[in-house]
């Protein structure tokens, strides 16, 4: 199967960036550490640049994180050494894993789920996991809540903020929803200001799949999961059709 990723990786480019905008958003790391095993290595799909990999090892776990990113990933490795953590990183396709490691928890967080944009994929991405996974073992993730009124318009919209780099920075994103594909197209220009002058401009685009709640359970239950619990958000509040999210707890099937 070719890597359908390679395309789909520049929001990704500036892992400084990435993390002003996202390494104090711990909202999921909670429920996840609830389902931690006492023993034994935990894995961690999609990782980035260790949002929760490294903070669930400074509780004490042992952490295996893998990612396609390599930007990612060095800037995870970088700050788990300034914390004096070790960590097992693995630079690859978490469809496509190839070491000889199983875990009885599985996670995959920030909606990581959405990148994988065919049902070949997904499938790949399923039996990966099921592959590396202990029997009766937990693997959790989250995906955005396809919701219909959102999605069916084409959707515009500014924002302003510093960068890390210091600059002000204007930003514009575009975004289509395809429902053939269930796929939303985004697009974005970054216009970084001294004063009013346009110092230089940013564009990058992503592709996210959207999964519908029944398409889900099927997927689960064909792919050899059971179904625990699937919450609308991360405080686990019951799913909606408003709800931002869907989150899944899974067990795979097997277990005594």
């Amino acid at each position: 199967m070719n890597n359908i990723f390679s395309d789909n990786l520049e929001k990704y480019a500036d892992t400084k960036e990435y993390d002003r905008k996202h390494e104090n958003f711990l909202i999921d790391l909670p429920l996840i550490l609830e389902w931690a095993p006492e023993s034994g290595p935990i894995i961690e799909f999609a990782c980035g640049t260790g949002r929760l990999t490294i903070p669930i090892a400074e509780q004490g776990h042992e952490m295996i994180g893998v990612d396609i990113h390599q930007g990612m990933l060095e800037r995870a490795k970088a700050k788990a050494i300034d914390k004096n953590l070790t960590i097992q990183w693995f630079l690859q396709d978490c469809s496509q894993l190839s070491f000889n490691q199983s875990s009885k928890l599985i996670f995959m967080s920030g909606n990581s789920f959405q990148h994988f944009l065919t049902n070949e994929v997904q499938d790949a991405l399923f039996q990966s996991v099921h592959q590396h996974l202990e029997d009766g073992g937990i693997f959790i993730f989250d995906t955005r809540n396809p919701k219909m009124d959102e999605l069916s318009k084409m959707d515009e919209y500014e924002e302003y903020f510093m960068h890390s780099n210091g600059m002000q920075v204007a930003e514009y994103h575009k975004e289509t929803y395809q429902p053939l594909t269930q796929i939303l197209h985004c697009e974005t220009e970054r216009r970084f200001l001294n004063g009013t002058k346009i110092e230089s401009i940013e564009k990058d685009t992503i592709s996210l799949r959207y999964v519908f709640p029944l398409e889900m359970r099927r997927l689960l239950n064909e792919h050899g999961f059971k179904l625990l619990h699937e919450y609308g958000d991360w405080n686990k509040s019951s799913l909606t059709a408003k709800s931002p999210q869907m989150i899944y707890v899974c067990q795979k099937k097997g277990s005594s």
